[in-house]
């Protein structure tokens, strides 16, 4: 029997978890002194590198001092709640990051909130130390504060901390004395983290999370709570509807390092990998073969926000994507379901379009930008937040807005957030900069982000996660200014955008392939226009000096994907292919708009 520790290490976004894991890896010397190995071993994705956030949690294992530790590393983003639900139930003990500097921060609460929940006994790590202007002390009081009001038990609240920095590879427990390694939090998690319970009978292992082989299919990953399992072992798999199925366990793999050891038996407290399950799903429950017994399935909070996705039927379809076709998309979407818990999928009364339900904008927006690296080419239309009736009343998602803002800029952040409805909670310095707190309604975070850094001179940090449900806040003012449309398929010419610059802003460049319908920039004014950027210049064989003046465009304003979900309206989908991403009118055809804006006049 071994001794073993499981730990999730949790942190808001950017607090440095998948840092300080590069370093564990590297204290339990699991590379060659000279291997390169880069930085952020873990954000293995392609997407998690570009933006530097971790997306999918992940685990590994290290061997210190005859234990084995499985560690979990976990995303930071409330986008990603589910992700986090799903992976604390295979942890005993959690390890808090939280910055020196920034303090606790809102995803700071919304993860330990839920580790506590679950009982799990915490150590608090305040990580960069080293920053200028950095808190530790302060931030301690704060984190104690935190966990004071999220009512931890007395054993939660009595918490080793440590000191460190996780870039410059050292933790303490004072850190007025940095140390050479990080030996001191390590002694720390064998010490302060209760070892894996081995909790004899029947076997019981929930279902965690999928992971997946070009080889050998899904495989299932979990934590074995009871008994134990043997290669070749008979077992049943309990569905979360409680029905019971049948099957075998080809092959067992516990985590050993950055990847998978294959083993004959796992014993309870360890977490595994098991081959030859088929059908299963996040939340069943292997147990035993003559007597079934399920745990109870993973609770995960409910989705906050929907977005129509629907086949591409722009006159570019089919020129950039592979898979174009609705039942192609609609695969796509189911598959994505069985491994996100926190999304669902809907079919509507098209067979085109399908409505999809997530926790945030940047969650739906992973999602859309996952697929369109995949070959898949599709419409999605505006996000919009889900509302509910409670006790009669018409409720809405209210999150709360955390934003940290130069004092010169606070009364234009202010500004913008009341206009969307947000009631100021509390504002007090916080270093050289000004920190103000939010109530804010969901709907109103949409585009918000882009405004306040436009207005703060990209200089504001802001983060928010769902409160809860209220009662309806009123109209919030949507996009202020109209859309240029294009009325014409063709190239755009330099001459044409040049001659009507003084309409507003363009959003493509000269010899841009463009159709009717398309938005193609931002109007002055607060109504669409219809304009024609494909005419060129009249030439004729007079050639006089002077009449040729020289053509000079503004710079094309340039979307993320992101941005453009934020910025279209209700009458506008983005269309997503895996080179393009363009906003288009639902109706291309601008008689058909005028005729549906007198129909909704009238």
């Amino acid at each position: 029997m071994q001794n073993i520790r499981n730990i999730a290490i949790i942190a808001h976004v950017d607090h440095g978890k998948t840092t300080l894991v590069d370093k564990i890896l590297h204290q339990a010397k699991l590379f060659r002194e000279n291997q390169e190995t880069g930085d952020l071993i873990l954000d293995s994705n392609d997407l998690e590198r570009e933006r530097g956030i971790t997306i999918l949690s992940k685990n590994v294992a290290i061997r210190y001092k005859d234990t084995k530790i499985n560690i979990i590393d976990t995303p930071g983003h409330a986008d990603f709640g589910g992700e986090v639900e799903r992976v604390l139930n295979m942890a005993d003990g959690v390890l808090l990051l939280v910055d020196a500097f920034e303090g606790t921060m809102p995803q700071t609460r919304f993860v330990l909130q839920k580790a506590l929940h679950l009982g799990l006994k915490p150590i608090v790590v305040i990580n960069k130390v080293d920053k200028p202007n950095c808190r530790p002390d302060e931030v301690h009081e704060q984190v104690f504060e935190l966990f004071f009001n999220l009512e931890a038990t007395e054993d939660q609240l009595n918490f080793p901390t440590f000191y460190g920095s996780g870039k410059g590879g050292w933790m303490s427990a004072d850190w007025k004395n940095p140390t050479t390694d990080i030996s001191a939090l390590l002694d720390g998690i064998v010490n302060y983290i209760p070892p894996a319970p081995v909790v004899p009978g029947t076997p019981q292992m929930m279902i965690t999370s999928i992971d997946y082989s070009s080889y050998t299919g899904r495989i299932a990953v979990g934590r074995l709570h009871r008994g134990e399992l043997r290669e070749g072992m008979n077992v049943s798999l309990v569905k979360r509807d409680g029905s019971v199925v049948k099957s075998k366990i080809k092959e067992l793999y516990s985590f050993e390092g950055l990847g998978k050891m294959k083993v004959k038996e796992v014993f309870a407290g360890d977490i595994c990998a098991v081959f030859g399950i088929d059908d299963f799903e996040i939340g069943d429950t292997v147990a035993d073969f003559e007597k079934p017994e399920g745990l109870v399935p993973i609770d995960v909070d409910e989705p906050t926000m929907n977005m129509i996705f629907t086949i591409n039927n722009s006159p570019f379809f089919g020129k950039e994507g592979k898979y174009v076709t609705s039942r192609q998309i609609r695969d796509r979407l189911f598959r994505e379901t069985e491994k996100n818990l926190a999304m669902k999928v809907l079919e509507t009364d098209s067979a085109d379009s399908f409505m999809v339900y997530g926790r945030g904008v940047l969650h739906l927006s992973i999602l859309i930008e996952t697929m369109r690296r995949e070959g898949y080419e599709m419409q999605v239309g505006q996000p919009r937040v889900l509302i509910k009736e409670i006790d009669g009343v018409k409720c809405e998602p209210v999150e709360t807005l955390i934003i940290d803002v130069p004092e010169t800029f606070a009364g234009k952040a202010i500004e913008l957030v009341s206009q969307r409805k947000g009631e100021m909670l509390i504002m007090e310095p916080k270093g050289d900069l000004l920190h103000l707190e939010f109530n804010m309604p969901s709907r109103g975070l949409t585009g918000l982000r882009n405004m306040i850094l436009t207005a703060t001179a990209g200089e504001a940090i802001m983060a928010h996660r769902f409160k809860a449900y209220e009662p309806w806040k009123g109209a919030i003012p949507g996009r202020l200014n109209g859309v240029l449309v294009s009325m014409e398929l063709g190239s755009a010419t330099a001459y044409a955008i040049d001659k009507l610059q003084d309409r507003g802003w363009f959003f493509i460049d000269p010899n841009d392939d463009i159709y009717g319908g398309q938005i193609i920039g931002e109007n002055n004014r607060p109504d669409d226009i219809a304009i024609n950027v494909t005419k060129g210049k009249q030439l004729t064989n007079m050639r006089a000096s002077g009449t040729d003046s020289n053509v000079r465009i503004a710079p094309a304003i340039k979307f993320s994907l992101e941005e453009a979900l934020e910025y279209i309206q209700e009458d506008e989908y983005v269309e997503v292919t895996p080179k393009s991403i363009r906003m288009r009118k639902i109706l291309l055809d601008e008689n058909d708009r005028a005729k549906k804006k007198k129909q909704l006049v009238g």
